[in-house]
């Protein structure tokens, strides 16, 4: 995952890395109190928030937080378009055909968003891409600082950019790249916007919803 300075593991592990990989053993943090977020939330006069993917938490946030959630409807309307979900024999058989459609979108010069649950897969589907000499930007937890940045380019014509969940969340897309100008966001659009592919579901839909 991402990095953590400052943050060590409690009950010697912290110490038997550190003698492990041979540097100097620093002395056991101690932890006085702890408290859980949500008793910590709870603490506050007021509790709200705001994110696109409250809706699916609706029962967790009225029997913890007691807090009702209420939908705002998008300013216009929606363009995307969402697919039913593939089942596929095998993996492998899974990310060829993601590899065959990915080939396909980026003759076109369609950009293209690809999902995955974890580093593990994120790179062996980078692979995959290789192997078929796709250009593919590949942005997980290692490379934090620039994933802002990445993720942002991932509406550029031909671009194709595989993510975490994690990845650069909060960031905007704009077709054509950003910054783009209006030619080369109508032309993005005109060959269908950003096709994302999510590669398998999530353990939470909150973070699939994250995707689409």
């Amino acid at each position: 995952g991402r990095l953590q300075p400052g943050r060590r593991w409690s009950e010697g592990l912290h110490q038997a890395i550190e003698a492990k990989e041979g540097v100097p053993i620093q002395r056991e943090s101690q932890t006085y109190a702890s408290i859980t977020f949500q008793n910590y939330f709870r603490m506050y006069t007021k509790v709200s928030g705001m994110t696109g993917t409250a809706s699916t938490s609706a029962e967790e946030l009225a029997s913890v937080y007691n807090l009702d959630v209420v939908a705002i409807p998008t300013n216009r309307e929606v363009k995307r378009i969402d697919s039913a979900d593939m089942i596929f024999q095998s993996e492998e058989g899974k990310f060829k055909a993601i590899a065959r459609e990915v080939i396909e979108r980026h003759k076109k010069g369609q950009p293209v968003l690809i999902g995955t649950a974890s580093i593990e897969r994120n790179e062996l589907l980078s692979q995959f891409l290789s192997r078929e000499g796709i250009p593919h930007e590949v942005l997980n937890a290692k490379k934090h600082e620039q994933e802002g940045e990445v993720i942002a380019q991932a509406g550029r014509k031909g671009h194709v950019t595989i993510a975490t969940n994690m990845a650069g969340r909060g960031v905007d897309i704009k077709l054509g790249g950003s910054p783009s100008t209006e030619t080369e966001h109508d032309e993005v659009k005109a060959l269908g916007g950003l096709f994302v592919v999510g590669t398998e579901r999530h353990e939470a839909r909150r973070i699939d919803n994250q995707l689409r």
